[in-house]
């Protein structure tokens, strides 16, 4: 259930999401929104959506991947730190801004046509 997503989040140490590809990223997104660490993929969309609030792996290197979880679970000032990243991060995307945009490009585009 949707309503539920929140509290597992906030009950996780973190979400390892090594995606080959992802449109936007909205599942790290979600999860860095409710506090939670975020390891993810350094292709497609993902780098640009977390920005400097995730650790970033090649979602083919297991070696790399489970560096990061290590880190994440020994290192408590990292977690701490993206956890604060994260949220900040997230605060930068709504779906409100997101149709402010849609709608000016709409805009500018008829006014160009």
């Amino acid at each position: 259930k949707a309503e539920e997503l929140p509290r597992l989040y906030r009950g996780a140490r973190m979400l390892l999401l090594p995606s080959l590809y992802e449109g936007f990223g909205l599942t790290a997104l979600e999860a860095m929104a409710c506090g939670t660490p975020v390891i993810t993929s350094n292709t497609s969309s993902l780098p640009e959506v977390v920005g400097d609030a995730a650790l970033l792996v090649d979602p083919l290197d297991t070696a790399a991947i489970a560096d990061a979880i290590a880190r994440l679970f020994t290192d408590g000032r990292l977690g701490s730190e993206l956890r604060e990243r994260g949220l900040a991060r997230a605060r930068l995307f709504s779906w409100e801004k997101t149709g402010r945009a849609v709608q000016a490009a709409i805009r500018q585009a008829a006014e160009s046509a």
